[in-house]
């Protein structure tokens, strides 16, 4: 069937048909990603946040699903739907990060790193959550070890070297502020050899990066 999403009676007949399949899925049909779908749904569509809540933590803890304790992990940090939960949300992070879901481990690495919802402050262990998610080419977290190793710490010593050489991972998958700092990094000669022409290399991608982020933006707004 055919819907016109310029009628209103057309559109919400359609979101209720998306509603029942996406429940049958999950509760009929019993598939992790069907109920996925469907607190996607809640969340986004319906705006039930508490809803949406119950079958995310459900299918996490049911289902062993990564992106459903993931987004519950989400609400606990935020407070969607339910009071703050910083140890609950650290402790669904941590399991949507052992079912291999990336972004969660870079999460479990952001709390440990942060005196406010984790102290003390434990770098060493966000450091090993960051590198886990780089080792997967999770962007975010390859840029974070490189701004840790060229910020130091106690747990985790400055080192220039290996800021240099996350930074040009991140950089090379497409971080701007990445491929900045490793063209200073070129030009100054800190845990590289000194380069003019590296330095000039790296400065002309991070340019190219930014200049690709403004078309896409003008494309965007344009389109609207």
């Amino acid at each position: 069937m055919q819907y016109d999403f310029k009628d209103e009676k057309q559109a919400q007949e359609y979101l209720k048909t998306l509603d029942i399949e996406y429940r049958f899925q999950c509760y009929k049909e019993k598939k992790p990603e069907g109920c996925q779908r469907l607190a996607d749904f809640l969340d986004s569509i319906r705006k039930d946040f508490k809803q949406a809540a119950a079958v995310y933590k459900t299918n996490c803890e049911e289902s062993n699903y990564g992106v459903s304790c993931y987004k519950y992990a989400n609400y606990n940090i935020m407070g969607r739907g339910m009071e703050k939960n910083e140890k609950e949300a650290l402790k669904y992070y941590s399991k949507a990060c052992a079912l291999d879901h990336m972004p969660a481990c870079h999460s479990v690495g952001l709390i440990h790193g942060s005196k406010k919802v984790c102290p003390p402050d434990d770098m060493g262990a966000a450091l090993k959550m960051f590198t886990k998610a780089c080792d997967k080419d999770f962007l975010p977290s390859c840029y974070y070890i490189s701004g840790m190793y060229i910020r130091g710490s106690d747990q985790v010593p400055r080192d220039m070297k290996k800021a240099s050489e996350f930074s040009k991972k991140a950089c090379e998958m497409g971080h701007l502020y990445a491929c900045s700092n490793l063209s200073q990094m070129y030009r100054r000669g800190e845990g590289v050899e000194k380069s003019t022409s590296l330095a000039d290399k790296f400065e002309k991608k991070a340019q190219e990066i930014r200049d690709g982020r403004t078309r896409k933006e003008r494309t965007i707004k344009f389109g609207e």
